[in-house]
């Protein structure tokens, strides 16, 4: 995710815990290439403290299976504690990075590596210096909701005190028990504190973006997908460039469909997620799967009290059964001078 960011044109750092074997300077080493800060953790007494295997840099192996379906597997599967539970507290490194960050954005498997304890701390340790919070469970939500009281406590937590939910129709379901993915987010919306987005990613269909007062809806480009593997955090990547820069909803979702197809189209995350210059020719392009019967069928029981935007390849003159079409060539042409403007001056940080 922050490597699809910073090459979006956000200024970025990665918070967490990296050892100093082999791996940890590679991951290092790639992350000061890519212009991203690395904040530990640990404080000095937690470095003092613990030595061996379990300091060292938390690898993950990535499955893919040849219908493109993928999974992960890491230590922290066969443990029941996380891989850094020795970390008891944030360093002042963090709490500060935090401080200075405008989106802080963690995942389910931020649980593989923290106890539910020290994650508690960086929520409410956002939420006092008022940092948005992005969360996408992900494959953890359901494993988690089950899990031990401290887990279901912390996951609870982050699903009631963030501004941005993100989760996939499936994920969405699991947590709410509503397969409609629409009643899902609405229904995550009314759990929440703080929640003012929640966003289901619909794969091939697109995404969908919930508000309690709108839903805003864009069909996925068409792209030789090569491989799924880390197009959700590229997805989430544009997704915060938007809300930082408050684009409208529509534009929001277009920009990290695009971000997430351009990642697509490559082999493997880390530094083969979306280039600026791919996300830029995909928005040229103007093909996506536009399913109208699908966006109808699923927005038409909704609408009543909301506003409803939709983005189109076909251009339409106000309103069809209550949901405004968007023409995507007014979409790209507010969003592409945006893009293509800091490939010509010094990028200045977010």
């Amino acid at each position: 995710m922050a490597i699809a960011a910073a090459r979006l044109g956000l200024n970025c750092v990665s918070i967490g815990h990296v050892g100093k074997e082999i791996y940890g300077n590679f991951l290092s080493d790639v992350l000061r290439d890519e212009g991203i800060g690395m904040v530990g953790m640990s404080t000095n007494d937690d470095t003092v403290s613990c030595s061996g295997a379990s300091y060292e840099t938390l690898l993950c192996w990535v499955l893919v299976d040849p219908l493109q379906r993928h999974g992960f597997c890491s230590r922290a599967d066969f443990s029941k504690d996380p891989a850094f539970n020795w970390l008891n507290k944030m360093s002042r490194e963090a709490k500060l990075a935090i401080k200075n960050s405008k989106v802080l954005f963690c995942n389910g498997y931020g649980f593989d590596d923290f106890s539910p304890g020290l994650l508690l701390s960086v929520v409410d340790c956002a939420v006092e210096v008022g940092t948005s919070i992005f969360f996408d469970p992900g494959p953890r939500g359901k494993s988690l909701s089950s899990g031990t009281q401290e887990q279901q406590r912390a996951l609870n937590q982050f699903l009631r005190m963030s501004d941005v939910l993100l989760l996939t129709s499936d994920e969405a379901e699991s947590l709410t028990g509503i397969g409609d993915p629409i009643l899902a987010g609405q229904e995550l919306l009314k759990r929440g504190i703080r929640t003012k987005w929640v966003i289901v990613k619909m794969g091939l269909k697109g995404s969908i973006l919930i508000t309690s007062s709108s839903i805003a809806c864009a069909p996925a480009f068409k792209v030789n997908i090569v491989d799924s593997v880390g197009c959700g955090d590229s997805f989430v990547a544009a997704i915060a460039y938007g809300f930082i820069h408050k684009l409208p909803m529509v534009n929001t979702l277009a920009f990290a469909n695009a971000v997430g197809a351009a990642t697509a189209m490559g082999c493997g995350a880390g530094r083969n997620v979306a280039s600026l210059e791919k996300v830029v020719d995909i928005l040229r392009s103007s093909s996506f799967h536009e399913d109208r019967e699908f966006w109808t069928d699923i927005l038409e029981k909704k609408v009543i009290d909301q506003e409803v935007t939709c983005l189109s390849n076909i251009v339409m003159n106000g309103n069809r059964n209550h949901v405004n079409f968007i023409p995507f060539d007014k979409v790209a042409s507010e969003l592409l001078p945006k893009l293509e403007f800091p490939q010509t001056v010094e990028n200045v940080p977010t």
